[in-house]
């Protein structure tokens, strides 16, 4: 498989020491691309700023100026996310590099790729950013495969711990963007019930499940298979984007949904098989949410070593979390049952 990957450099400037989402995390992952030998197995791509026209598809103009001068100013978008003097930057190259991974693959010079960027975007709504969240990388990039790459449909799939409102909101009224995350519910931001599904034109392709914590890895896999893969056979994306938060791993300090390292290999390899049958292979992730800095650097890199065509390279040397997890089947077969599944 030809696997690439963004990381954009300057992601640097946008960090605040103490807070959860610093550059650390992403440094973490660079310095477990190195030691375990991926980068003679992935491609890197040039990352570039966003264009003002790519982010307005999603953002308003009065949001983007806001950024831009809080840039200078330093300060907060809101209680948990802030703003440094590098922050405009970053947030662009992050939203770019996606842009440009994405049409790597779907011109096809690359089969599948991870935008390994900070800082993160599916909290990002049309006019204020949120939880740690400057622009809606995911969002951003959708709209750009549709605009400027010939993509109809695309699948966004979620499943980092917490619910991606601006993603949701961004296309609930939209019917060529299916949106299906899997969270931690009832938990930050308060959104993705399962009875939001859409509105107007869009009603049925938004796809909540939500779910209580201590899922564990079974969990999460039969709701992929009870749910997402039927409903995504129905929808036929061109183009499967995936919100990879590693915070649904037991170590991190901000959730409890109990999976393992050998939980995210499994969807990453549901992902594969449905862009396979589904989308001509075409599937790029990436990053969101992590902050237990050993499980998101083990996790990406096994994403990653399964991406690039070597199923055997798992490495989880943190196991399985000292809780035990919660059989969850009935509360995913009721939400199969509201889409007829």
């Amino acid at each position: 498989m030809k696997t690439g990957f963004v990381l954009n450099d300057n992601h640097t400037r946008h960090t605040l020491s103490g807070h959860p989402e610093n550059a650390r995390r992403l440094e973490s992952i660079r310095e477990a691309l190195e030691q375990r030998g991926l980068m003679e197995h992935i491609l890197r791509v040039p990352d570039r700023p966003a264009e003002r026209r790519e982010l307005e598809r999603v953002h308003t103009p009065a949001y983007i100026d806001h950024v831009y001068a809080m840039s200078f100013e330093e300060g907060y978008l809101d209680p948990d996310t802030y703003v440094r003097d590098g922050t405009w930057e970053a947030a662009l190259h992050a939203a770019g590099g996606l842009i440009d991974l994405v049409r790597t693959v779907v011109e096809g010079t690359l089969d599948n790729g991870f935008a390994l960027v900070r800082p993160p975007g599916h909290h990002a709504e049309a006019d204020h950013g949120m939880g740690f969240c400057i622009f809606n990388n995911v969002a951003v990039a959708a709209r750009a495969a549709q605009e400027d790459m010939g993509i109809g449909r695309v699948l966004i799939v979620d499943w980092d711990v917490h619910h991606g409102n601006g993603t949701q909101h961004t296309f609930e009224a939209d019917p060529t963007v299916m949106y299906f995350s899997v969270h931690q519910y009832p938990y930050y931001p308060g959104t993705g019930a399962a009875e939001e599904r859409g509105i107007g034109p869009g009603e049925g392709t938004i796809v909540n499940v939500p779910l209580p914590g201590g899922v564990g890895d079974d969990g999460y896999e039969y709701a992929f298979r009870r749910i997402l893969v039927p409903l995504a056979r129905a929808f036929k994306p061109d183009l499967i984007l995936v919100s990879a938060g590693y915070d649904p791993h037991w170590r991190d300090p901000l959730a409890a949904m109990e999976l393992t390292l050998e939980g995210f290999r499994r969807l990453t390899r549901i992902l594969m098989d449905l862009a396979e049958e589904l989308a001509h292979g075409r599937l790029v992730f990436t990053l969101e949410g992590g902050y237990a800095l050993d499980a998101l650097a083990y996790g990406v890199t096994n994403t990653l070593w399964q991406l690039a065509g070597h199923p055997e390279r798992v490495e989880d040397p943190l196991g399985h979390g000292p809780m035990a997890t919660r059989d969850v089947r009935d509360r995913i077969d009721a939400i199969a049952r509201l889409w007829n599944l």
